[in-house]
């Protein structure tokens, strides 16, 4: 809010109106977003040319979408999601229609035609903030340098709206989310100036802009994955058979069929490696892959997993390394995992440890699917390179050498067969953000039988098992693609009370 009384200068006010087409809908929706975010940059523009009179204050809405169902509906009990619990009045605003165009097309289709009724677009009451409104393809600095100091800098606060971190947070998908009576209830997980918070961090963190992620994520904890990913995404791009079209590196970069490899490594010379980089191997409807390089602890899987999620993404897998837990298990083993103990503490507020994390059958189904394929074993040969158990992820690397007093005992009571740092908080967060989740994971030493990661041992091992471990991560992602977005989500994410948007 501005700290004094203004003449508040806002577009004029576009009404609720109804639809009972969602790409129709979506146009009022990009419409109403696209003029309120036009009418603040050409104010922000006067502002920079000092034009702007100081007792103007300009302001513009998020645009919404609301639904109103005055009773009861049979619903497929099989949906996970596109309906309502019942009767009432739900809303959500809504950031970016270019970018959730499909999205945002399947979730009112749903609405449409599992109760029968039309949705309404209109203005919300929820204001847009002026450094959310320049969509990552201009940057405020561009406009004028010098308004972004201290003393000038200071002063849009009595022209703009700013993020208002009192409006950023994730109540809905917690369950924390108090319902007031009179109140529009959430019709989507996330609100617009939620998602725009996580857009922007988005493109900081991985170095990429969030139009380039794919509907399919990859995480991985080691460089070395990032180095084949790479190089089978150049084949596929360059392969006349591919369904594969482009790879986007760090920094924004295209690789395509005309790209040469000298290109690409003077196009990536000078780009600077982001926190978490990330690495798109995209196909025309977005259904491609992306992987994203967390490196090491749960805090960095928390942290870009918080973000991703805006983008709802139909899957995301864990492919790391790992430590095997049991004396059987060989280097090189595969482990997937069909449980979780939580020792990762990074989301112990938003998710109690009271809380199970369950596996997903269509997701360990293609993980196991996946591994025979690529291995050539299968039925009970499978098992003499897969184990199925428990996972446990640490936030302590060197949780070893606390052996006597540390976790082992625990360990050893939860029956879990590895041990990582990563894996747990992904897939808890998938469980938080309803996205489907799954890990396979390769054991890559054993430090309760004295096989420790030395260096030496680390680069053979690289050099053999990344390779295989890849492909089964990718073959996973492309049979998950084949089913149905619907038989992919699953009705174990959903809560008592559930938005209809998934």
């Amino acid at each position: 809010m501005f700290n004094q009384v203004r003449n508040i200068i806002s577009p004029q006010r576009i009404p609720f109106q109804a639809f009972d087409d969602a790409a129709k809908a979506w146009e009022q929706l990009h419409f109403i977003y696209e003029r309120n975010c036009n009418f603040i940059r050409q104010h922000f523009h006067q502002y920079a040319n000092q034009n702007l009179p100081e007792n103007q204050a300009i302001r513009a809405f998020y645009p919404a979408v609301r639904l109103q169902i005055t009773h009861h509906h049979d619903v497929d009990s099989r949906l996970s999601y596109g309906f309502v619990e019942g009767p009432g009045v739900y809303e959500t605003t809504v950031t970016r229609p270019d970018l959730f165009k499909q999205y945002l097309i399947e979730q009112i289709t749903l609405l449409i035609k599992n109760h029968q009724c039309s949705v309404e677009i209109g203005e919300s009451q929820t204001p847009i903030p002026l450094h959310f409104c320049f969509n990552q393809n201009e940057a405020l600095a561009e406009e004028r340098p010098a308004i972004l100091t201290d003393a000038v800098g200071a002063k849009m606060l009595n022209h703009f709206d700013v993020p208002n971190l009192a409006q950023i947070d994730d109540a809905i998908v917690n369950g924390t989310y108090p319902l007031t009576p009179g109140k529009a209830m959430p019709l989507a997980p996330f609100t617009a100036v939620r998602v725009d918070y996580s857009l922007q961090r988005l493109q900081h963190y991985t170095g990429t802009k969030p139009a380039h992620f794919q509907q399919f994520i990859l995480f991985t904890n080691y460089q070395f994955y990032v180095e084949e990913f790479c190089h089978y995404a150049r084949e596929q791009v360059q392969s006349d058979d591919s369904s594969y079209t482009e790879l986007v590196l760090p920094g924004d970069i295209l690789v395509d069929k005309l790209l040469s490899a000298e290109q690409i490594k003077a196009a990536t010379a000078g780009v600077k490696k982001p926190q978490m980089p990330a690495y798109h191997l995209k196909r025309a409807d977005g259904s491609g892959i992306t992987l994203v390089n967390i490196g090491v602890g749960p805090s960095n899987a928390k942290t870009i997993t918080d973000h991703i999620a805006v983008l709802r993404p139909t899957a995301w897998l864990m492919v790391g390394h790992c430590a095997g837990l049991r004396s059987s298990q060989q280097l090189g083993d595969y482990v997937l995992a069909h449980a979780y103990v939580r020792e990762d503490h990074v989301l112990d507020e938003d998710l109690p440890l009271f809380v199970p994390i369950p596996a997903l059958a269509e997701i360990q189904v293609a993980l196991e699917e996946a591994v025979a394929e690529i291995s050539g074993l299968k039925d009970y040969e499978l098992k003499r390179i897969m184990r199925t158990g428990t996972v446990a992820s640490i936030d302590n690397r060197n949780w070893e050498l606390r052996y006597q007093e540390g976790p082992v005992q625990r360990l050893s009571q939860s029956r879990a067969i590895a041990l990582d740092m990563e894996s747990a908080t992904i897939a808890a967060n998938g469980f938080r953000f309803r996205v489907p989740y799954g890990t396979l994971l390769c054991v890559s030493d054993k430090p309760l039988y004295g096989e420790l990661k030395l260096p030496g041992m680390a680069t053979e091992f690289y050099r053999i098992q990344v390779a295989q471990h890849l492909q089964i991560g990718i073959r996973a992602l492309e049979i998950l693609r084949k089913m149905p977005k619907e038989r992919i989500h699953s009705r174990k994410l959903r809560s008592f009370i559930e938005t209809a948007f998934h």
